[in-house]
């Protein structure tokens, strides 16, 4: 197995170093070759049976790497935000990047980079994708043993609401007006911030054929103006392509 970063905050591998027990129980079935995160060993020119890639492509240098990856694994998953939507560096997508750099850097010339921030499927295929930010401890347990015996992953299908039905939580988008994505929000977090009261903020991404507009209205209906529309759906998950669009219908 191999682990690799592109453009990220390394918070999913972090959480894979978290598993502590479980990885030590992997170690004893998996050789680990190449993980710089957590060993000096590196193999990275090696061939692998699986591959973790966090992070989008954000450099003409990570999209090169990640064809080279691709090429020399038999199965890769994308982890977290940023590997399968862009995360938050999408939200320059359609800017001037170039200004941004010119506003950032004192010597712009020295900085290469993409115009677009891009979810690794975008380049290469992937076998399987796991969301979040960062991604959850379990889901990603479930697929390494699933990957490991031959069989599917068993990760549910489903919206951050189902979640909060099985904990008993109150709605807050229903009780408390409080803006929520998680209707249009692929579950995986364990409905963390509507166990505090908070609304949803979309970090696992939008579920298959999300009622974005819906719930769009409704927020409108709860008097929320289109600039906050375009910040509620172009947040974690900028690059995912229906909170992307419900953000441009607004902008």
């Amino acid at each position: 197995m191999g682990v690799f970063k592109l453009a990220s905050c390394d918070g999913c591998q972090l959480t894979l170093l978290g598993c502590e027990d479980e990885l030590l129980a992997l170690a004893e079935r998996v050789e680990i070759a190449h993980f710089p995160e957590a060993s000096s060993r590196l193999d990275p020119h090696g061939t692998f049976d699986l591959v973790l890639v966090e992070g989008s492509v954000s450099a003409p240098f990570q999209r090169d790497e990640l064809l080279s990856i691709r090429a020399r694994a038999k199965k890769l998953v994308t982890i977290g935000a940023c590997a399968t939507s862009g995360g938050v560096q999408a939200l320059r997508n359609g800017r001037d990047v170039k200004g941004f750099i010119a506003s950032v850097y004192a010597t712009p010339e020295y900085i290469s980079t993409l115009d677009d921030s891009t979810p690794v499927s975008a380049h290469v295929p992937v076998d399987y994708e796991l969301r979040g930010c960062p991604i959850d401890k379990r889901q990603l347990i479930e697929v390494l043993t699933a990957l490991l015996v031959g069989r599917r992953p068993n990760i549910r299908d489903e919206s951050v609401c189902m979640e909060c039905k099985r904990q008993g939580n109150m709605c807050v988008l229903v009780t408390r007006d409080e803006p929520c994505l998680g209707p249009v929000t692929h579950a995986g977090c364990g409905a963390l911030c509507p166990s505090f009261d908070r609304g949803c903020y979309g970090c696992f991404g939008p579920k298959e054929q999300a009622k974005t507009s819906a719930l769009a209205a409704r927020f409108q209906r709860d008097g929320m103006v289109p600039v906050e529309l375009v910040r509620r759906f172009r947040g974690i998950t900028a690059g995912a392509e229906a909170f992307k669009k419900e953000g441009e219908r607004h902008e």
